[in-house]
């Protein structure tokens, strides 16, 4: 059992909780000094307890990329931040090379549970928003191409990210939907009507939102208001004050509460000094945590954890504590069909925890019932 002043999640905040766990689920949750008996009782103290946190976006970290032979070190950098949780973007690649790094993220997944499978953020982009992507590998989807990723990705594909007025797109987006993925719509010069189209197709992510896209215009809405304007439609945002400004971070918290999820983007620099990296087949250079594709000013991903983002979420856009719990846990789990059993603090759910000082510094993170810090 695990016991702190404070326990929080998206349903709210209770004073003086407990979360008794049994194997890699949660048992039962209250507050008060009674309590089941339990083998073992962690007292947290003053401590704010969580759920793990659900990075539906990230590249790397602690020095290396998902795209690498080994990258443990990433994955233990960012569960030492409170993400327990992650699903492994990959960058536009020929379809031979994702096919390969397909496969690597399929054997991590058979050792760690805690690894939810791969993000193809390519190569169905857009050349006129590639952002820090090889444009040589962007290309239009065809059904050869969605044949052999399925084929590759089967079991791990988890989501694709996807311009929607490309040719193809829309057959594409319905193949990967109708396969168990879900569809972001990103990296994309759309209107406000091909947004539409693509959700009705069976889209249901936003990439990044604002990064990489069309911004709002009041005579060319584009894909952000079309997004804001569906419910079926999860948001997802880079918190880190660089990619998005607060006062736009708030507006779409605003807009389209409880469809908020915030992602790290983070790549191979994050958890790591500033200096030379590269993403995919890029150079990258990293100065003061911003990092930009080298001799550009093009942003190349993001140095942010999830905890840093949780802290900017409160102190930046001044939202409560449970919505941005929520944004962190519950509402990117939902995204990718998991919200049965992750990203709260209930009965049946995954014993997955994260204890914050009242700073909102982590101190002690559990996956599947497992230590993790």
């Amino acid at each position: 059992m695990v016991r702190a002043t404070r326990v929080v999640d998206a349903d709210g905040s209770r004073a003086d909780g407990w979360v008794l766990v049994v194997g890699d689920t949660i048992h039962a949750v209250g507050s008060g000094p009674e309590a089941p008996a339990a083998d073992e009782v962690v007292d947290l103290g003053d401590a704010v307890l969580t759920p793990g946190f659900v990075d539906l976006h990230g590249h790397g970290g602690a020095g290396a990329a998902y795209e690498d032979d080994s990258f443990a070190d990433a994955l233990a950098m960012h569960r030492s931040h409170g993400t327990t949780r992650s699903v492994l973007s990959l960058v536009a690649n020929a379809v031979s090379s994702l096919a390969a790094s397909l496969a690597r993220v399929r054997a991590a997944m058979d050792d760690d549970p805690l690894v939810l499978g791969a993000h193809l953020e390519g190569p169905f982009l857009s050349p006129h928003n590639k952002g820090a992507h090889n444009e040589s590998f962007l290309r239009s989807p065809t059904a050869a191409d969605v044949d052999a990723l399925l084929a590759a990705g089967s079991g791990v594909l988890r989501q694709i990210t996807i311009a929607p007025e490309l040719p193809g797109a829309l057959d594409a987006i319905r193949r990967f939907v109708a396969a168990g993925v879900t569809v972001g719509v990103g990296h994309t010069v759309c209107t406000y009507d091909q947004a539409r189209a693509a959700f009705d197709a069976g889209a249901t992510l936003l990439t990044h939102a604002f990064n990489a896209m069309p911004g709002i215009h009041h005579r060319a809405p584009g894909p952000i208001s079309a997004a804001v304007a569906d419910d079926r439609v999860t948001l997802e945002l880079i918190l880190d004050g660089v990619h998005v400004h607060p006062v736009v971070a708030d507006t779409l918290f605003r807009a389209a509460p409880g469809r908020v999820a915030l992602v790290t983007d983070a790549m191979g620099a994050a958890g790591s000094a500033d200096g030379s990296y590269t993403l995919g087949s890029l150079a990258v250079t990293v100065a003061g945590g911003i990092a930009h594709v080298a001799g550009t000013d093009t942003i190349a991903g993001s140095t942010l954890t999830q905890d840093a983002a949780l802290r900017n979420a409160v102190a930046l856009t001044g939202r409560s504590l449970p919505e941005a719990v929520a944004a962190l846990t519950s509402v990117p789990a939902a995204a990718l069909g998991f919200g049965d059993r992750l990203g709260r603090l209930a009965p049946g759910f995954a014993a997955d925890l994260v204890a914050l000082s009242p700073a909102l510094e982590v101190q002690r993170v559990w996956g599947a019932g497992r230590a993790l810090r």
